[in-house]
């Protein structure tokens, strides 16, 4: 059992954790929780070292998901789970993961372009919600907050594993997303959002919490969109609005899987 913080794969997990750099210089970040971890299971290619308390190993089903595995495993004391971890209640197993972002599809058709969201939560939200909505691509202009900071992957819930999420300059963007329309979203739009045919190919700027979409999206865009409020309301939350323009969007393109989460 490890029971020091000064171990170095303690030591390594903490600074994936806390450093952005370091993460970028590893290639490297953090999962956390059960369910995390079965998944990627099943493609062991990306795990590196899963880490875990005894009182998570006693728990029901949980043995069964580790013995098998072939990634290297340890058994680490309390204290030490709680230093690695990122959460203030940590679920009792992590893992280190390999970047490995899905490749852009040549042929994009629902895309989500994220300028300066600088909101962790924020982020991880979109692209849980993006991925619920079949957006099959999200570009992150300079200035998002890190793809991998533990609060984006916590609030994404898996969807970085299932999204191609990159974060690229602005004329990558452009070259990106040359193939489809793009509108941007903006408190003073020049149309309802729910007027746009979004079942062509197509993408969605949203911008900046507090200031939003830069000069560089509106050049990029042919339009901008709004979402209609009482006025009494000054502007949404912009996950929220992502999430509302997202959900039209799948609404016109006839999503219908049902899912129980």
């Amino acid at each position: 059992m490890i029971s020091s913080l000064s171990n170095p794969k303690v030591k390594h997990v903490r600074r994936l954790q806390s450093d952005r750099r370091f993460r970028s210089s590893q290639q490297q970040f953090v999962i956390e929780g059960t369910r995390w971890v079965q998944e990627l299971l099943h493609d062991i290619s990306l795990l590196q070292h899963i880490f875990y308390t005894e009182t998570w190993l006693a728990q029901a089903g949980h043995d069964d998901l580790i013995i098998h595995s072939v990634v290297s495993k340890y058994v680490v004391s309390e204290e030490v789970m709680v230093a690695m971890s990122a959460t203030e209640a940590p679920p009792g197993i992590l893992a280190t993961v390999d970047m490995n972002p899905l490749p852009l599809p040549e042929w994009p058709s629902l895309m989500l372009i994220l300028d300066g969201i600088t909101n962790p939560g924020n982020l991880g939200t979109m692209l849980r919600t993006a991925a619920a909505a079949g957006v099959d691509s999200v570009l992150l202009s300079p200035g998002c907050v890190d793809i991998y900071n533990p609060k984006v992957v916590r609030g994404s819930m898996g969807a970085l594993l299932h999204l191609p999420v990159h974060q690229l300059e602005w004329d990558e963007i452009a070259g990106a997303s040359d193939t489809v329309r793009v509108w941007v979203a903006s408190a003073g739009g020049d149309f309802s959002y729910s007027s746009v045919d979004w079942r062509q190919p197509v993408a969605l700027i949203i911008g900046n919490e507090a200031h939003g979409a830069g000069d560089e999206a509106f050049t990029l865009a042919e339009g901008s969109v709004s979402i209609p409020m009482s006025s009494e309301t000054e502007s949404l939350n912009a996950a929220i609005a992502a999430g509302v323009i997202m959900f039209e969007a799948a609404r016109q393109r006839g999503l219908t899987h049902a899912s129980s989460s």
